[in-house]
């Protein structure tokens, strides 16, 4: 079977990605995950729908693991906490079967990543962890 170039440039992306256009990938396939979640949801498949929320869950699971915490305890805590409750959201969605919680998810996710696409990569060092170790999970099935 040959190769994918799609995959193999998201894997060569993932890979070289300094610790700030990582989270900024991980936003983004949240963001793409969850506005596919709604479309599945509206088109009444359950096994896309199901694929994708689990898609976005996993990419706030991996923004949780970049956290810095040596750098802002508060701010890693308080983001750590953010995450969890859009995780909770999306798992709520998925079991009521509603879109307003992936909403109200896809409106956080937006927010923040306007907020890091702001942010220069030398400024944000202490602050995005890296996240080096777990790269080759993400690329490419995760993302």
């Amino acid at each position: 079977m040959p190769a994918n170039p799609y995959n193999n440039y998201l894997e060569a992306t993932v890979l070289s990605a300094d610790p700030v256009e990582l989270v900024r990938i991980l936003y983004r396939t949240a963001i793409d995950s969850v506005r596919e979640a709604r479309g599945y949801l509206a088109a009444g498949d359950v096994a896309a729908r199901v694929r994708a929320v689990n898609k976005a869950w996993g990419a706030l699971r991996e923004l949780s693991y970049c956290l810095n915490h040596e750098a802002d305890p508060t701010l890693a805590r308080r983001l750590a906490e953010l995450y969890d409750f859009m995780q909770r959201r999306l798992l709520a969605a998925n079991f009521e079967q509603t879109d307003a919680p992936l909403a109200e998810v896809a409106g956080l996710l937006e927010s923040m990543s306007d907020a890091w696409e702001k942010v220069e990569a030398p400024a944000a060092g202490n602050w995005a962890a890296d996240c080096s170790t777990d790269r080759a999970e993400l690329a490419p099935a995760e993302l």
